[in-house]
């Protein structure tokens, strides 16, 4: 201890801290990295919603072929998907509608809009329809349309 009491602090070590310059060059390889990575990044998004929009037609195309198989036909434009998650109660009534249905739920496309479905297809069976970022028919880009058909949805299966 010193006079007044206090306690002389030991000398500071030449490496015992992170310097301006150390940050700073930590800063830049941070800042060149995010250059790299951000710009492709940002235009998946749109990717992905494709992505998911193919898959859940996908799989509402084979929950389609089981309802086919238990009930020999498709269910009607009327009755549409709905007729997947409830026993129809519109004509023609299925007669091996599957006890708890053939989806949990119907979903939604990833832009928010009900799946257009329509039976007979123009190719197929059915078509199933996501109309896209802008809900509507047609379109370029990611408002494009995503489609499948009953023929497509066939030639799928392994």
């Amino acid at each position: 201890m010193t006079r007044l009491g206090r306690r002389q602090r030991p000398a500071r070590m030449g490496d015992a801290g992170v310097t301006l310059i150390e940050m700073m060059v930590v800063l830049v390889m941070i800042s060149v990295v995010a250059a790299i990575i951000v710009p492709n990044v940002i235009g998946r998004p749109d990717e992905a919603r494709v992505s998911v929009a193919q898959t859940d037609l996908r799989s509402i195309a084979s929950a389609l072929e089981l309802y086919r198989l238990d009930n020999r036909t498709y269910p009607t434009t009327s009755q549409g998907l709905a007729a997947l998650v409830e026993q129809p109660v519109s004509p023609p009534i299925p007669g091996n509608w599957a006890q708890g249905g053939y989806l949990s739920t119907l979903p939604k496309d990833p832009w928010g809009n009900a799946y257009v479905y329509q039976s007979p297809g123009t190719a197929g069976g059915f078509d199933l329809i996501s109309l896209g970022a802008d809900g509507a028919r047609g379109g370029d880009g990611t408002a494009s349309d995503i489609t499948l058909d009953g023929r497509q949805a066939a030639l799928q299966r392994p």
